[in-house]
Parts: C-alpha cells; sequence; structure tokens
C-alpha cells in the first residue's frame, strides 16, 4: 500500500470516528481500521509529523484543517463512489470495499463527472 493511501486511510478512519463522537484515541482507530495498535501508533506519529494531526492533553487525537480537508475529500468520495456502484447494482457491502479502494487513485476530474451524472439522476 503506497504511504499517501494508508495516510489517507487513517485520517478517513478518523474523521469517521470524530463523526460519532468527540473523543478518538489511537485505540480507537486500531479497533475501527483492524490494524494492530503498533501500525496504528507509528501512522499516528507519521500524521502528526505531517502537520494533519494533533493530540489533546487526554491523549485523543484531533484533526487539524489540513488532516480535516483531506480526509472530508476522501470519506466524500467513498460516500459517492459507494452509492454510485450501488446505482449499477452493486451490492452495498462490495461497493463500499471498491469504493476504498478506487477513492485513492480516481481523479478530480472522473469525480467530478460521477457526481454531475448522479445529481442529474437524482434531482
Amino acid at each position: 500500500m503506497r504511504s499517501d493511501e494508508s495516510a489517507e486511510m487513517y485520517l478517513e478512519t478518523i474523521l469517521l470516528l470524530l463523526e460519532e463522537g468527540p473523543n478518538v484515541r489511537p485505540v480507537d482507530v486500531a479497533r475501527k481500521s483492524g490494524y494492530s495498535k503498533p501500525s496504528v501508533s507509528r501512522a499516528m506519529g507519521l500524521l502528526f509529523n505531517r502537520g494533519m494531526i494533533q493530540y489533546d492533553s487526554n491523549g485523543n487525537i484531533h484533526l487539524t484543517e489540513d488532516g480535516y480537508a483531506l480526509a472530508s475529500k476522501i470519506l466524500d468520495r467513498h460516500r459517492l463512489l459507494t452509492k454510485a456502484l450501488m446505482l449499477l447494482g452493486v451490492s452495498e457491502d462490495i461497493a463500499a470495499d471498491d469504493a476504498c479502494r478506487i477513492e485513492h487513485v480516481i481523479s478530480d476530474e472522473s469525480i467530478d463527472a460521477i457526481r454531475s451524472k448522479i445529481n442529474q439522476s437524482n434531482p
């Protein structure tokens, strides 16, 4: 897995957890992602060094402005691609799995075209 793709997946997981509640700890990221605690700890260190996350005094993870922007972009792509695949008749589980792989490599132009087509179909 590419480093950027891995970072994007962790950021997306953090954002999903933040949607569930305000406190996100590395153990929560490990549980939701299925990665080991040492792998998550290493990834969080890299995201911290890249200025994508911060920690509060209780050890909770918070997205920085840059981290939130990237996480939001990836999560939006994931949801849009899942919806598009389901509209084509793909089951929800398969659509979500495929969207997870596609979201990291698809161009902005293709995403915009998919969004436009879905919006035309569902006014």
